[in-house]
């Protein structure tokens, strides 16, 4: 399994993936607010969603793991 961690503090605006979902390397996840900037995360690996670990609102922080990605 490979975390998916938050580079930056901010806010969780919007989650583009879900749970079982397949995705590729460099696929955005999900998008942060930070400083009115919108900030990608996206994944390191190509694989499944395994968890999605923040909800929209939330404010994360850097290094938080924010979701789980099992690699293909």
């Amino acid at each position: 399994m490979t975390d998916v961690k938050a580079e930056l503090v901010g806010n969780l605006w919007k989650i583009v993936t879900e749970v079982g979902q397949q995705v590729e390397e460099d696929d955005t996840l999900m998008i942060l607010e930070s400083m009115k900037m919108e900030i990608p995360i996206t994944t390191p690996v190509a694989g499944v969603v395994k968890a999605i670990l923040a909800n929209e609102g939330d404010v994360v922080q850097e290094g938080q793991t924010v979701a789980v990605v099992e690699p293909a």
